[in-house]
């Protein structure tokens, strides 16, 4: 009965790889395993955690339907039978946008979500689609696709081979790389160190990385006004050697011009970067020959995200280190999206059209996730009126969630594709649950886009459905035959016979055609990589170090590197008077990432939620002092949206005038099933963030950087 499996971990961006010992139906032991040719026995606290998620008794199993508030099992079909009558019902009654859907980020760890779940919902007509994007990397997405011309060309921190590596906004120590799929970051950094390197890591708190790097305070939002500082110097000291490259750049005076009017002296009273701090970064990074620029969330999720993550890819550019060995590279993966979606004509759009109530952009497709309740609670053509949620939980993480929480209720329908019943699905009419991590199988195509080492690697799953449950893809391809095309008797059997043919060819068969397809397929017939391979190989293939790839895989109609376009210099006007208005000992709100939790998921698993509270808000000493704040006793924390209750942390890690709420909490809404997260409910950093505070230009929420106020909480007078 006991038997040894490999598999990776899809609960992160790290997809570490896995030994799994079962006994019957139990895990037994998981591991690291020590032949995976990027996690090399490397994982996290969170893998552990698969485990419980497969034995988990609030693990929904069959679908669930809501009579007379209550939710009831019921059959597959008389679900499917119910939610393709409705959504078709809607559709026909108030038009095609009065559906919308929003789909979370666990869809990137999800073969069978990409593959059918995504064309499913770019199916449906509707404009109204969401997704974790706007809340997240939504930003490098559209530098890619402004500068490279393809939202998937997004570049990786060589982070093996360099010898200076700068991070913004970046926890990589927490997260294990993001857009930057890296296990056991701690041991690469180390190792970076011990071959003479340098890391800098810029940021308004001292994290788990900026802790054993040299840390440079930065106030939040600010980032753009530092980075284009950055430029001014290396233009203004001729530090600009783009080589390579440089035949292939445009735009190089026009950013040169933007920058000239932010020397380091005018922006360090607003950033909080010295000027000497900022003309030594420049130097050293046009003076070492591999270095490189990295900001994440924190500098994409902010007020000027899309002007900052700009400005990081020019950088690499301007100092050559874009798609250098030890520099800003691109990954050549074994299925490559990248041509696979300039075959289709999706290598992305931007502002084709905006949202009806607000006006916000557009992106790839979709539409800002801040933008979701108002569309639903606004009257006029086009209100949403239904709703599909897949692998996200909106409630805990978009912004306002309390506002969501009262839209969603007053939808006329709503379908969740989700295996728990919790913060969001509890609104749902219909909910339909997929098989957990561990029962299906996994071939990681999204996250190889973004490794720092090209590898691929097929996993069977260790455990078979049961005959009662279905995959995320065959949930989706079952709503596919029910959703579109005409309601007629002859389509819905044409809809039956290609379903049909789709369930036998499944998610491996389209894997097994990608690889053929591949860099690495029919090109190389001995050496190449095919599923039949990859079965054989139940580790992973290392396919090698990233490699050059520009000019080459440039998507720009002149095939040029795009340095200033107009959309960036338009929006430098905003940011001088976001400049100008600055008010000294403003308040502002950031997040942070835990390594024991993973958005809202992961909440319901005791081994990682045990110890002592880690919802806390992290305040300076003398922010604490001014407010009259005391360690470990409950403060309110509020804003233009909203106030939460938080026990607070003081502690010196925060820049001052900065504090810090963890992301992901807030488990204490009625009508929900995580008995485990119940009990640990924590408070949710978006019942305090305003869905108004926006990054204009991409339409992205501004998590980091909220205007916010604390007190004390009074004790109760006594009786």
């Amino acid at each position: 009965m006991v038997a040894i499996h490999y598999h990776s971990c899809t609960l992160c961006e790290a997809t570490c790889g896995i030994t799994v010992t079962t006994d019957g139906d139990r895990v037994v032991d998981l591991r690291g395993d020590e032949r995976d040719p990027v996690s090399r026995g490397y994982i996290c606290p969170k893998a552990t955690a698969l485990a419980d998620l497969h034995h988990d008794p609030d693990r929904l199993k069959r679908p669930l339907v809501k009579r007379d508030g209550e939710f009831v099992e019921v059959s597959w079909r008389e679900a499917f039978d119910l939610v393709g009558g409705r959504l078709r019902a809607i559709q026909a009654k108030y038009g095609k946008h009065a559906l919308g859907v929003y789909y979370g980020n666990p869809v990137a760890h999800n073969l069978g979500l990409i593959v059918f779940g995504i064309p499913l919902f770019r199916s449906l007509g509707t404009r109204n689609v969401f997704a974790a994007t706007s809340v997240d990397q939504l930003p490098q997405m559209l530098a890619a696709y402004l500068m490279l011309g393809h939202q998937g060309l997004l570049p990786v921190p060589d982070i093996d081979r360099t010898d200076l590596f700068v991070c913004i906004g970046a926890n990589p120590l927490v997260s294990n790389g993001s857009l930057m799929t890296a296990p056991d970051m701690r041991g690469r950094l180390k190792t970076l160190r011990e071959r003479g390197g340098r890391v800098v890591v810029i940021d308004p708190r001292r994290s788990e990385t900026a802790a054993v790097a040299e840390h440079v305070l930065i106030r939040p939002g600010t980032d753009a006004l530092m980075l284009l500082s950055l430029v001014n110097v290396l233009f203004e000291e001729n530090l600009v050697r783009p080589g390579r490259l440089g035949e292939h750049l445009a735009g190089t005076r026009a950013l040169r011009a933007a920058a000239a009017g932010y020397p380091p002296e005018r922006t360090t009273g607003v950033t909080g970067v010295a000027p000497e701090t900022i003309r030594e970064l420049a130097r050293a990074l046009a003076n070492t020959g591999r270095a490189v620029l990295y900001a994440r969330t924190g500098a994409c999720t902010q007020e000027f995200g899309g002007l900052a993550t700009w400005l990081v890819l020019g950088i690499n550019a301007l100092t050559g280190h874009l798609d250098e060995p030890g520099g800003y590279m691109f990954t050549t993966p074994a299925i490559d999206p990248v041509p696979l979606a300039k075959t289709i004509g999706q290598t992305g759009s931007f502002a084709a059209y905006r949202s009806r109530v607000r006006g916000l952009p557009e992106f790839g497709g979709e539409l800002p996730a801040v933008t979701m309740a108002e569309e639903i609670q606004t009257p006029g053509d086009g209100q949403i009126r239904a709703m599909i949620t897949a692998a996200g939980n909106p409630v805990l993480s978009v912004p306002n969630g309390r506002r969501l929480d009262h839209a969603l209720d007053q939808l006329e329908f709503m379908v969740s594709i989700d295996p728990y019943l919790n913060e969001t699905t509890r609104h749902a009419d219909v909910i339909l649950p997929p098989t957990a991590q561990l029962e299906r199988s996994h071939y990681e195509l999204a996250l190889t886009i973004v490794s720092v080492r090209n590898w691929a690697k097929y996993s069977p799953a260790v455990f078979p459905r049961g005959a009662d449950q279905r995959h995320d893809w065959e949930i989706c391809l079952e709503l596919s035959g029910r959703l579109l095309g005409p309601d007629t008797s002859l389509a819905r059997l044409l809809g039956r016979l290609g379903a049909a043919g789709l369930q036998r060819l499944g998610p491996e068969g389209l894997v097994a055609l990608g690889l053929r397809a591949g860099p690495y397929g029919l090109r190389k017939p001995r050496g190449g990589v095919s599923l039949r391979k990859l079965r054989r190989e139940p580790h992973g293939v290392d396919l090698g170090p990233l490699q050059r790839r520009l000019p080459g895989r440039l998507y720009t109609k002149d095939r040029k590197i795009h340095l200033a376009p107009g959309e960036y210099l338009n929006d430098l006007g905003r940011l001088d008077g976001r400049m100008a208005a600055w008010v000294p000992g403003e308040l502002v709100l950031i997040g942070r990432r835990q390594l024991r939790s993973n958005n809202s998921w992961l909440h319901n698993s005791a081994r990682l939620v045990k110890g002592k509270p880690r919802c806390t808000l992290l305040v300076n000493p003398a922010d604490a002092e001014r407010c009259g704040l005391a360690d470990d006793q409950p403060a309110v924390l509020s804003s233009a949206a909203g106030e939460v209750e938080v026990p607070v942390q003081v502690t010196d890690e925060m820049m001052p005038g900065v504090v810090s709420l963890p992301h992901g909490w807030g488990h204490s809404r009625p009508g929900v099933r995580l008995g485990v997260a119940s009990q640990h409910p924590g408070a949710s950093i978006n019942d305090v963030t305003d869905e108004q505070f926006v990054d204009e230009l991409t339409g992205t929420a501004a998590l980091s950087g909220q205007r916010v106020k604390i007190r004390a909480v009074q004790p109760a007078a006594s009786s």
